[in-house]
This record gives C-alpha cells, structure tokens and sequence, in this order.
C-alpha cells in the first residue's frame, strides 16, 4: 500500500512541477488561508481529552497513548488521506465538496446520486463549521486571560462576542488589504508553535516514545468503549481543517499547499503537541486546564494570548470567506438563489460579500457563544461536523479513483478501507456528542440539503410554466416579421432561459409578452441565455452564437450563448459589447439604442396538504431573497433594462 501511494505521490510532483511559479509566495499565501482551521487546534484539542467534562486520566500510560493517537492522526488522516490523495481529486484546479458534486454528476454507478445528495449535506455542515469555528476559536484564544488574571475569566463572553462583532463588521469592506499579513501573522504563529513545544519536549524527551504506534495501540485496547469513544471525539478536532486544505486549492494550488503543510504546518503541530505531552508528563501545574498556556512563560504570556487571538481571526476569516465562497459556487450550479453580492476587491474574482450570509454566520457565532459560554462546551458541536464532511469526502474520492482514475477494485479497497474506518470511528465518536452540541451542525446540514432540493425543483417548475405559455416557435416569428415589416429602431435582448438552436424551438414567453405590448419586433433581436458550466472557469468559448437572419432589411435576429464557469460573476454587460465587432450588422452600434427585456415571475401558490404548503412558502421566501435577472447579471450600469411582472401558480 505504502509502495503504490509513494509512487503516486512522486508522479503528482511531476505533473505539477510546471506550475510552481512564485512557489514561496503561494505558500506563505495559503499559511494564511489553508492552516488556519487546524493550526489553532492546539489551543483546546488535548485540553479536552484531559481536562474536559470526561477527562482522561492523568498517567504516563494515557499521556504516551493520547499523544500517540494526535501524531498518528495528524500523519494518517491529514498527510497521507488530504495531502497525498484528497487533493488529487481536482475540477480544473478546483476543490472543494462542489468540485466533487460536479466531479461526481458525470460518473453513472447506482449509487452516485446518493453520493451527490451526501455532498450536498457535507456543504451544510460546513456552513456549520463556518459558524461553529469562529465561536470556538476566538474564545479559546480569548480564555487564555483567565490562564494570565483569573480574576478576568467572567469577561472571555463579553470580549469574545466584541471580536466577533468587529470581525464579521469589517467583512463588507473586504480583506485584500489586511489578508497582506495573514502570511506572516501564520507563519509567526507556527513557529511560535514550534518554539512553545519544543522548549517543553526536551525537558522531558521521553515523550518522544509517543511516535510509536504501540502507544497508541496500548491505550485503544486498554480504555473502555464508551470513554474510547469520548477520546476519539477529541482526537478529531486534531483534524480540523483537512478539508480547507481541499477547499482552497484553486485559490493555492496543490504544490503550494503541500509544501506549506509538510514544511511548516505539520512539523510545528507535531513539536507543539509533543510538548503538550512533555509538559504533563513533567506533572507541572496546568492552570485553569489550559495545558497551551501553561507551557508559556509568564513573561510571554500575554504577546501569546495576543498573537492566539490574531491567529484565530484569521482562522475565522478563511472560514467566512469559504462560506462565501460555497455560497456562491451553489447558486452557479443552481442549488440554491442568487443572492445580493458584492465584490470587495477588483484585481481577484473571489473576493466577495455576501450580506445574508454573513448576518447569518455572525448571528450563529453569537448564539453559540451564548449558550456554550466555552471552547470545552463547544468541542461537543465542533467535531460532528468535521467527521461527516470527511466522511463523505473519502466515500466521493473511492468513488472518483474507481470510476475516473480507473483504478482496480483491490487497489480502492487496499487503500480506502483503512482511512473508511478511521472516519467511521470518529464520525460514532462525535455522533455520541449529539444531544451534547451536534445537533448544531447537522440540523444546518439538513436544513442545507432542504433548501437546496426546495430551490431545484421549485426554479424548475417555474420555468417550466413560463415556457407553457411560449406557444410560438422562431420560425411563426419570422413569418409574422415578414408580413408587418415595421419594426422598433432598437436592439432588443431578450433573455431566455433555455438556448435557442434551430427555427421549430418556441420562442421566450418574454418576447410574445413584448410583441402584444409594442406591436411590432425590434430592428434587431437577440435571444440571451446566460449559461453556468460545471467548470470553475472558461477560458474560452466565451460565446456560442446562432445566427438566425443577419438581413439587415428583414431585422436581424441572432441567438447568442454566454458561457461561465461556475467561480465567475455571470457579467453579462462586460461581454456582450463583443457583439458589435462579431456582428455589426445584428446590432446597433450605439448602446443608447440597446433594451435588455428581462421576466419577473410573481410566485404564486395554492396548496391543502400541510407538507406541499411548507415547502411552498420556503420556495416563495427564497425566491423573494433571490436576485432578479437583470441584478443577477450587472444590468442596468451601461444598457436599459425594462422588465414584466408575470404571475406563476404554483398549484402542486
């Protein structure tokens, strides 16, 4: 097994080697983004197991077979299952669980659509995570001042809910200028990390025993199930953050990441977690169970806690821009609305804002914050989520190297089985934790996964009646443009939601709408249909045109797709002026004279069963946060738009 994944590995290096300009700045880069999840763990992940509500006992035993489990942890699930063979499973150069939904939705097996409902329910739980992370975070930073002054412990809520405030305050006005320092903010703090672990480590270097497996063994074989089970549920917050590893690597790139990881990251939290282990073997006071800022000398203490919460906002940032991030990759694939957003920084695409989503996320952050009150009482809500997005990933990626990688069934078996029962073990582990927190993050999985399948079917019907109505086809158009012959002196776009190819397709119910109130066809007439492909970027087709009639005399006509991938702003505006060099003759040359006709379908609904109501009123509510078109698509800066009510009944 090992053999098959080196070899694996080197050819990756290899076919990525032409892509390693501006290495070093890609790297200290994804410091930035990538770590920040799984570089703050070390602030809470061994506090739990030892000082939480069902602690660990304190013995050499324990203390060798728990920091055992975190090494072999850190190296298995992260180095080995997201380092080596997660982030192979790339979209053109994107990841992320949309990557794998659009990876996934080509392959035909029985049990694909399965998987692509799974995938749709692991972005549900990392909304949750993009809630639940901030929470815990910024207040296990923060509880750090109750390690300095004990009497300070009562204000860790209050300055907590103050943090979270500015941070997701600031987020309107973007990040490009202060995300210039979470690099080396990052980079401090790993080697600060390093640093921490490392001067406690060699007080005690019998830790170092701990890198045996057998430790680890010892300990799985000799505690009970139900408090193994408890342990296992901690180990996973080791973890966290493999999955923004994956997330990030179209904004990365893979050997960025990697490098990053195996160089810094991985290094630092192994060092500062044997250190942990050193320090409680050396048995020295843990203050307030913080066994991180225990090891930190008192001098250093509050640079530390300063420097942790530093480190913790730029954990909670990466993870509100994913959720951005996620948002919009949804609404590009059609799962859910597309809702108001803006785009805070003109040099990168990705930089966005997303009002509703963020209200959302900082709402979410204070309840949380409320009701937990602690980084120990939010560990229960934390793990679940993470366990099930890992999950779900490793099932989707067997599924990619059987079917796409064409790799034989001895070989998934031989290399996924093992990684399947890790994840099942800490996906029970945390399931066990339900009541206690991981309600949280699974009601937002499902509620994500209702949305999403209320959204598809309910922009599905309504489509489906507008073109009911669209009874005439674009070769009845031209006969009824041949026998008036009149026509408005304008260019007229027409918005159309499925692409206009040959003469017997029907025409938009728009453009019969426009007919019956002018009378007459515009001078020149384009059917739009803007279209999101299941690729992050198109770097080219750009437009796929069909000239209907380019007769001058007759009024022209053309039928034209735009084309983007689904990380790009659907734009119309910036591309459509390319018209006029492609077809001078189809369109006016002066844009005063250019109309964008788009619908605005009034939902309507009727319904007895109590089930078919509440699913009608979610589809209503969403449709009304939902864009219009011509906001949708940047209408309205250059071009007139005019737009017609129509009303939809739904009645089903």
């Amino acid at each position: 097994m090992w053999i098959f994944l080196l070899k694996m590995y080197m050819s990756s290096l290899k076919a990525d080697a032409h892509t390693n300009t501006g290495l070093l700045g890609l790297t200290l880069g994804a410091l930035g983004v990538v770590y920040g999840d799984i570089g703050t763990s070390p602030l809470y992940a061994m506090k739990e197991i030892f000082f939480g509500h069902e602690h660990t006992a304190l013995n050499p035993a324990s203390i060798l077979g728990v920091t055992s489990l975190v090494f072999w942890a850190l190296t298995v699930v992260v180095s080995i299952k997201y380092i080596l063979l997660v982030l192979r499973a790339d979209h053109m150069k994107e990841g992320g669980v949309f990557a794998l939904y659009a990876l996934l939705r080509h392959i035909k097996a029985k049990y694909t659509p399965f998987l692509l409902v799974l995938l749709v329910l692991a972005a549900g739980l990392l909304f949750g995570d993009g809630i639940i992370t901030p929470a815990i975070s910024v207040v296990s930073a923060v509880e750090g001042i109750g390690v300095a002054a004990p009497s300070m412990s009562r204000f860790v809520v209050p300055i907590t809910i103050g943090i979270l405030t500015v941070l997701f305050m600031v987020q309107k006005n973007g990040t490009s200028k202060i995300g210039k320092v979470f690099g080396p903010v990052m980079l401090v703090w790993f080697l600060s990390l390093a640093v921490i672990g490392f001067d406690s480590f060699v007080i005690h270097p019998e830790i170092l025993s701990a890198l045996n497996p057998y430790w680890a063994y010892k300990f799985l074989s000799s505690t009970s199930v139900h408090h193994l089970l408890i342990v296992l549920g901690f180990v996973m917050l080791v973890v966290t953050g493999g999955e923004a590893m994956y997330a990030d690597m179209g904004h990365f790139g893979r050997t960025p990441i990697r490098l990053g990881w195996l160089t810094i990251a991985y290094p630092a939290l192994i060092l500062n977690y044997l250190g942990q282990g050193a320090y409680l073997l050396s048995g020295r006071e843990v203050v307030g169970g913080s066994i991180f800022f225990s090891m930190i000398p008192s001098w250093a203490l509050y640079p530390m806690i300063g420097l942790a919460t530093l480190a913790t906002i730029i954990a909670s940032q990466a993870m509100i821009t994913g959720a951005f991030s996620l948002a919009s990759q949804a609404y590009s694939l059609y799962l859910l609305p597309y809702l108001p957003t803006k785009h805070t920084y003109e040099g990168q695409e990705g930089q966005i804002y997303i009002g509703l989503i963020n209200l959302f996320l900082y709402i979410g952050c204070v309840v949380l914050v409320l009701v937990f009150q602690s980084s120990t009482n939010l560990a229960a809500a934390y793990g679940l989520a993470v366990a099930g997005c890992e999950l779900i990933t490793t099932l989707s990626v067997a599924t990619l190297a059987r079917h796409l990688w064409k790799w034989s069934w001895w070989q998934v078996l031989l290399v996924f089985v093992p990684f399947w029962m890790i994840d099942w073990s800490f996906f029970v582990a945390n399931a066990l934790k339900f009541f206690e927190g991981g309600y949280v993050p699974v009601t937002l999985g499902i509620g994500m996964l209702l949305d999403t399948k209320t959204w598809s079917w309910g922009a599905n019907v309504v489509q489906n009646l507008l073109y009911r109505d669209s009874k005439m086809t674009v070769k009845e158009l031209m006969r009824y443009r041949d026998k008036q012959r009149n026509f408005t002196p304008n260019t007229v776009v027409v918005i159309s939601e499925k692409f206009i190819e040959s003469s017997s397709d029907p025409i938009p119910h728009l453009n019969q709408l426009y007919l019956k109130k002018y009378g007459m066809l515009p001078e020149h007439l384009i059917f739009l249909t803007v279209y999101t492909h299941h690729e992050p970027y198109m770097s080219h087709d750009r437009f796929t045109i069909v000239p209907i009639d380019l007769e001058p005399s007759n009024g022209t006509i053309l039928s034209v797709k735009l084309n983007f991938g689904f990380m790009e702003e659907p734009n119309i505006e910036k591309y459509i002026q390319k018209l006029v060099a492609l077809y001078p003759q189809a369109v006016n040359v002066d844009r005063k004279r250019w109309i964008f006709h788009v619908i605005v379908p009034r939902v309507l609904t009727r319904a007895t069963n109590i089930i078919t109501r509440v699913r009608n009123r979610l589809f209503k509510v969403m449709y009304r946060l939902a864009l219009d078109e011509d906001e949708q698509f940047g209408l309205g800066k250059k071009y007139h738009v005019t737009a017609e009510v129509v009303p939809v009944l739904i009645n089903k």
